[in-house]
C-alpha cells in the first residue's frame, strides 16, 4: 500500500526524519513505536502532504505521491488524524461528520439558488450515513450534541468516524489514545479491528500504550534518531537490545521483556 524509501525531513540543522525507508502492507494495522522525537509524528506529516519531503520517496499502490499536498492525497483515500482532535465544536457529531466529503452541490453559490432540492437531498444521504457512522461507533446517543461538549475519547472517536465518511484506503492514526480513558480506548480498538476486518482499511498506529499496540498490530515497527530501528511482532520488538537501549534504556531491559 506504502512505500517509503530513504526518506528525510530537515529542519535547518535538525534531521527530524532522516533516511527512513519502510512498508505498509495492505490490509495490515502496523504499529510504529519509538522514543519522543523518534521523527514518528514528522514522517506521518510528510507522508500525509503536511510537510515536504527534504529527499526521498513515498509511494501508494505503486503511484508516487511524494509531496502532493493533503487534499489530494484525502482524494486518493489516504487520511490521518491528530494526537490533539481536530473537531467543529460549535456543531453536533452529526454535522461535524457531514462536513467531511468534498464536492458537496451547497459548496457552490449556483446551486444555492437553482439547485435546492439536489443539496436537500445530498444532505439526507449525508445526515442517514453520520447516523449509520455514529452508530458503528457506539456514540450515536450524542449525535446531536456540540463536538465542543464531549469528552477527549469521544473526540477521537469522531475522527475515526470522518475517516468512514468517505472512501478511506489507508488511515494513519497518530496517538489515538492520548488522554483517553481504557474504556473509551477499548471502544476504539474494537472500532478499528472491525473496520479492518470488515471494510478492508488499512491502518498505521502511532501509540506508546504497548498493550493497545499488541492488541492491534502486527507488524509493529520501532523509530529511534529518524530512521527506522526495527520491524517484526511485538515480542521480537520487546526483545530486540537495539530497541530496549534506544526506547527505554539498557537498564530496563526486564521491565520491557516481561511487559
Amino acid at each position: 500500500m506504502i512505500v517509503v524509501d530513504d526518506l528525510h525531513k530537515h529542519f535547518g540543522g535538525f534531521h527530524a526524519v532522516d533516511g527512513a525507508s519502510l512498508t505498509i502492507q495492505e490490509g495490515s494495522i502496523t504499529g510504529l513505536i519509538g522514543p519522543n522525537g523518534a521523527g514518528k509524528t514528522t514522517l506521518f506529516n510528510v507522508i500525509a502532504g503536511v510537510l515536504p519531503p527534504t529527499s526521498g520517496k513515498v509511494t501508494m499502490a505503486g503511484e508516487d505521491i511524494t509531496g502532493l499536498p493533503p487534499h489530494t492525497l484525502f482524494s486518493k483515500g489516504l487520511l490521518r488524524t491528530f494526537q490533539i482532535a481536530h473537531e467543529f465544536s460549535s456543531m453536533t457529531l452529526r454535522e461535524n461528520l457531514m462536513m467531511v466529503p468534498g464536492n458537496q452541490s451547497g459548496e457552490k453559490l449556483w446551486n444555492t439558488w437553482f439547485g435546492r432540492k439536489r443539496i436537500a437531498d445530498e444532505e439526507r444521504a449525508l445526515a442517514a450515513k453520520a447516523d449509520e457512522v455514529l452508530e458503528f461507533l457506539t456514540i450515536d446517543h450524542i449525535s446531536d450534541e456540540r463536538a465542543g461538549n464531549i469528552s477527549g475519547g469521544q473526540k477521537k472517536l469522531l475522527e475515526l468516524g470522518r475517516t468512514m465518511m468517505v472512501d478511506a484506503k489507508i488511515v494513519f492514526l497518530d496517538e489515538v489514545g492520548a488522554g483517553v480513558n481504557r474504556t473509551l480506548l477499548n471502544t476504539i480498538g474494537d472500532a478499528i479491528i472491525r473496520l479492518n476486518k470488515e471494510r478492508g482499511y488499512t491502518f498505521v498506529v502511532i501509540e506508546h500504550d504497548m498493550d493497545f499496540i499488541g492488541r492491534l498490530c502486527d507488524p509493529v515497527i520501532c523509530m529511534a534518531e529518524g530512521h527506522v530501528l526495527a520491524e517484526g511482532t511485538l515480542d521480537e520488538i520487546k526483545a530486540n537490545e537495539q530497541v530496549i537501549e534506544a526506547y527505554l534504556g539498557t537498564g530496563l531491559k526486564n521491565k520491557v521483556a516481561n511487559a
